[in-house]
């Protein structure tokens, strides 16, 4: 379970897996600015426990993977796609379950749609349709304070991010949060580049067209993308289900992994379990951390 560099892409990404590698594949993807390390370690282990074979990474410029100068990243969304797809091929997975969480939903939807042969099923965590219509972030998320120093800052955006929520947990997020700038490389372009690049995806259509099966789980007091986003999008994606996290909001808190484990595993389970090209361009891992 050690993290490894997977040169993939033209990009180096950094990559930590759980559980067995012969078991069914569930690749968590992060949203904006956000290393793996906010797929938190506990949640990876008790999905790992239910017999899967879980892999979080850092996206292009969060932690130890390939980080460009601020504020001029060198890829765009159909990259960020393509790097996940990389990671697959690297471990010898043909197909994974894919669960994107915030902005990296998009990229999750993008997978489902460019490249649906290595999607078995899809899970969009505190996600939006984008729609203009759908009510806007609230006023205390958007003038949440900042601070010059980057674990304040984080720890600062993750309150943000709790909204209302009772579970927000200053202490534990403060300790991930020094763990996270400690270990990227730069976090000037951590907190700009996504924002930045250029969102050329999905070519293949819309949430309509998605054709793999789907969940949505979303957070009852999400600030960012209130609950009316979390309903649209389940509604756009044909047979989707919507679970609704009471009591949360942006984030997943510990006390809502067991209801957020429980939901994945029904998920995951009702449908063919992916397949594994044992040995798949295994060259592509080139070393540990």
């Amino acid at each position: 379970m050690s993290e490894q560099i997977i040169r993939t892409t033209g990009v180096e990404l950094c990559v930590q897996a759980f559980g067995a590698p012969a078991d069914p594949a569930v690749l968590l993807i992060h949203g904006a600015c956000a290393s793996m390390l906010w797929w938190p370690e506990e949640l990876c282990r008790r999905l790992a426990d239910r017999g899967h074979h879980v892999i979080r990474f850092d996206n292009r410029d969060t932690g130890r993977s390939t980080s460009y100068p601020p504020g001029e990243p060198g890829y765009a969304l159909s990259d960020m796609a393509a790097d996940a797809v990389g990671i697959l091929d690297a471990l010898g997975v043909d197909r994974a379950h894919v669960v994107g969480r915030s902005m990296a939903a998009a990229t999750a939807l993008v997978l489902a749609l460019d490249h649906p042969d290595r999607v078995a099923t899809l899970t969009l965590v505190t996600a939006t349709t984008g729609d203009e219509e759908l009510p806007p972030s609230s006023p205390e998320f958007i003038a949440r304070p900042t601070s010059t120093d980057p674990v304040t800052d984080v720890v600062h955006l993750m309150r943000a991010y709790a909204g209302d929520s009772p579970f927000f947990d200053e202490r534990t997020v403060h300790e991930l949060a020094e763990r996270d700038v400690a270990r990227t490389r730069s976090w000037a372009s951590a907190m700009t580049n996504h924002f930045a690049m250029e969102f050329d995806a999905p070519t293949a259509g819309g949430p309509a067209d998605v054709r793999v099966p789907t969940l949505v789980l979303h957070g009852e007091l999400d600030p960012v993308y209130p609950l009316p986003h979390g309903e649209a999008l389940a509604a756009a994606i044909p047979g989707a289900e919507l679970v609704v996290l009471a009591g949360t909001g942006h984030d997943v808190p510990p006390q809502r992994y067991d209801q957020v484990v429980d939901a994945l595993e029904r998920h995951v389970r009702r449908w063919p379990p992916p397949t594994r090209t044992v040995g798949r361009q295994r060259d592509q891992v080139s070393s540990r951390w």
